[in-house]
């Protein structure tokens, strides 16, 4: 990258990051390795515990405020919660520098398009970016949404130039195609993994103390519920309450958790069976002509490989009980109903995403293991405790959304962070060697 910036016409571009939480972090370590010049900061309250950390990098300047980091940058990228950009543009964006090129790193493009339109300087151009993957994850080979809003081509190659160090898959959208996209593949995947938090904290359980839930599925379920739940609220909360397309997806979600367990309540088993296969042949096809692939996203053997769980006295891990798998029949229930096919957004997928479809699919393809969980759904009741509690909160999570409650999300999911939070701990661990034997092994086929 050194010998690419001796050969471009960018020497001394300044890169500015407003908002230092964890992606803008990970921007600031990948960008200054790279050779780029980093100017950032956060809260004014923060500039002494930035500047000790980064001291050791000279390639990044920590910097008290916005103002000085505007003036001073030829791209700024804000990367702050979508919850606040409004209020951080219209405090920052009018000392932009002259002819700057600015950005966002929000999940949500909606507000953040809009508060780059209503407070920046005519001058100014607008790229935005949006890497869809957490801080943690390599962004080697993973998704990276470039948006060229309102830019010219010089400055938008410039951008491109400075995001290719993190030697992602660029994917080229608009901001109404990104907040689709994203609707799609995050926001019903996340508030399935937020309603399975929900459910077995309130039936007070950590499920992979118990021998109810093994098995390759169940550890997809457990890990990627930790890991949701050991971020910030304000990751989710954003996403979900701003994405005007996720909205309907959320609530279709719920809706669908609702009617597929009354059907199983009242065990009403031909009306279930007939719905379930309809969304079936909706979303994955027909039998002679399916939309998946030749070889299945996942593999069992690799997810065995990490459950949470610890053999009794050494031994072998216990059988896994059969499981109706509410949360996977209700995704795709609310998928055919919205005429998603996931299929079709894998390119902006998240590795989140990627394993959720990856065990529905195994559900739905793995011959007699839908039609065993259909049975078990109308004749055993070992889950139904379970599965109530997660009906409740998936109408929980929707209501929460449409009526567009920051408050009452972040109370929420604090309360259930706060039950799973000193069992993080080794999980989250476990949950990233998941994800990367997964990518590993997609890179292998």
């Amino acid at each position: 990258m050194a010998s690419t910036l001796e050969n471009s016409n960018m020497t001394g571009f300044t890169v500015g990051l407003i908002g230092m939480g964890d992606m803008g972090k990970m921007y600031a370590r990948r960008l200054s390795s790279a050779g780029w010049r980093i100017m950032a900061c956060d809260r004014e309250e923060k500039h002494d515990e930035l500047v000790q950390e980064f001291e050791g990098n000279k390639n990044i300047q920590i910097l008290r405020n916005g103002h000085l980091v505007s003036r001073a940058s030829d791209y700024i990228i804000y990367s702050v919660e979508a919850a606040i950009i409004d209020r951080v543009v219209a405090q920052y964006g009018p000392s932009t520098k002259l002819g700057a090129i600015v950005g966002g790193q929000t999940s949500c493009k909606d507000p953040e398009i809009k508060a780059f339109e209503k407070y920046l300087p005519a001058d100014v151009d607008i790229v935005s970016c949006h890497s869809l993957h957490g801080p943690n994850v390599d962004p080697r080979g993973q998704p990276l949404v470039l948006i060229k809003h309102r830019a010219s081509d010089e400055s938008f190659s410039k951008v491109e130039h400075v995001l290719s160090c993190l030697n992602s898959k660029v994917v080229y959208l608009t901001a109404d195609e990104h907040d689709r996209i994203t609707a799609d593949t995050q926001a019903v995947t996340h508030a399935a993994f937020l309603s399975m938090g929900k459910a077995w904290h309130a039936t007070k359980q950590f499920p992979w103390e118990g021998s109810r839930y093994v098995g390759g599925i169940e550890n997809v379920k457990i890990n990627l519920m930790l890991r949701i739940y050991a971020q910030k609220w304000h990751v989710y909360a954003g996403l979900a309450i701003l994405n005007p397309e996720a909205h309907k997806q959320i609530a279709q979600f719920a809706k669908s958790t609702t009617e597929l367990f009354q059907l199983m309540l009242e065990g009403r088993s031909d009306e279930l069976c007939s719905r379930v296969y309809a969304a079936k042949e909706k979303v994955f096809g027909a039998e002679g002509s399916p939309k998946w692939a030749s070889k299945p996203l996942l593999r069992d053997d690799v997810l065995d490989q990490f459950s949470l769980r610890q053999p009794e006295n050494g031994g072998p891990s216990a059988p896994s009980l059969p499981n109706n798998h509410l949360s996977l029949l209700a995704m795709v229930d609310c998928w055919s109903a919205l005429g998603i096919v996931p299929y079709d957004h894998m390119i902006c997928s998240t590795p989140l995403f990627r394993l959720w479809l990856g065990v529905t699919e195994h559900l739905f393809r793995t011959p007699g293991l839908l039609d065993e969980c259909l049975k078990v759904g109308i004749e055993d009741r070992t889950f139904r405790r379970d599965d109530l509690q997660f009906t409740i909160a998936a109408a929980g999570w929707a209501e929460c959304v449409s009526l567009r409650q920051f408050e009452t999300w972040r109370e929420r999911f604090a309360v259930t962070q706060a039950f799973f939070e000193p069992r993080f701990k080794g999980a989250v661990e476990v949950g990233n060697a998941m994800i990367k034997a997964v990518l590993a092994s997609d890179e292998k086929d």
